[in-house]
């Protein structure tokens, strides 16, 4: 079977259309074997193309520890840009993931994503860790996601303050990831994320650079369109409309590449 290897603004992904129903049912084995950093081909983690009678196609994401995870935004740009590419979608598509309906456009190697609404904003809240208090802001945006605005963020323990965050007891049982962010001006951050399920910081998140976004707006500290530069050094462009307290027409944009592809031999 083939394969391919993209990248959504440094989040990287391994791609496999299964159109034809081919892939076993219990995915978990092959995508931690596939994610490998050095027995495999590496990648945050892996994107299915399934067929669907209710849009263009069905997306599944799973993350590099094999388990299934509702939604990924930069990997639901890179999908959208790989169904164009085999024709298994036009250039305006649409497509389901686990977490609803998603709309995407794909224009050379940029692709403009209509996220879900975000919900369960949790705004302000004041976290603790090892005696250590945090001002945290919450929002879903597909997966949960911890936003928390810090100075000097380059120098910022990402890995070992996400990794306290991602097991907090108040996000038991599932988790949640944790997004730190450096505001520059109203439309413009800079953002670095602990990912749940990767379980390290990524050079990029989708649904947490959306997160960032709506949640600094919601705080009064952003407004569409907010540029978001991530730690691969690449920007992910989020639009959205604020009326009072609710966010609503969100769209993650940036760009895409194909890496390389390859064939999957047995093991």
């Amino acid at each position: 079977m083939n394969f391919y290897k993209m990248s959504g603004s440094g989040n990287d992904f391994v791609l496999l259309d299964n159109r034809d129903g081919q892939l076993p049912s219990d995915l978990s084995p092959l995508v931690q074997r596939l994610c490998h950093r050095r027995n495999g081909v590496g990648a945050d983690g892996v994107l299915v193309i399934e067929r669907s009678a209710q849009a263009d196609f069905r997306m599944r994401y799973l993350n590099a520890d094999g388990g299934e995870a509702a939604f990924c935004g930069n990997g639901g740009r890179c999908i959208a840009w790989f169904a164009h590419s085999i024709g298994a979608a036009g250039q305006a598509m649409s497509f389901q993931a686990g977490d609803g309906l998603h709309r995407a456009e794909v224009v050379d190697d940029r692709v403009k994503l209509q996220m879900r609404e975000p919900r369960d904003f949790d705004l302000r809240f004041l976290l603790e860790l090892d005696q250590r208090g945090f001002s945290a802001s919450f929002a879903d945006t597909g997966v949960p996601h911890v936003v928390i605005p810090v100075a000097e963020l380059d120098d910022f323990p990402v890995v070992e303050t996400g990794r306290k965050i991602r097991h907090h007891d108040r996000f038991q049982p599932a988790g949640t990831n944790a997004n730190f962010i450096e505001i520059a001006d109203r439309h413009h951050l800079k953002i670095r994320t602990y990912e749940r399920g990767v379980e390290d910081e990524t050079l990029a998140c989708g649904t947490g650079a959306t997160a960032a976004a709506v949640v600094a707006a919601r705080l009064g500290m952003a407004e569409s369109p907010v540029e978001c530069l991530t730690r691969g050094g690449e920007t992910l462009t989020i639009h959205f409309q604020l009326d009072g307290e609710a966010v609503s027409q969100v769209f993650l944009e940036g760009s895409v590449k194909l890496v390389f592809q390859g064939e999957i031999l047995s093991s």
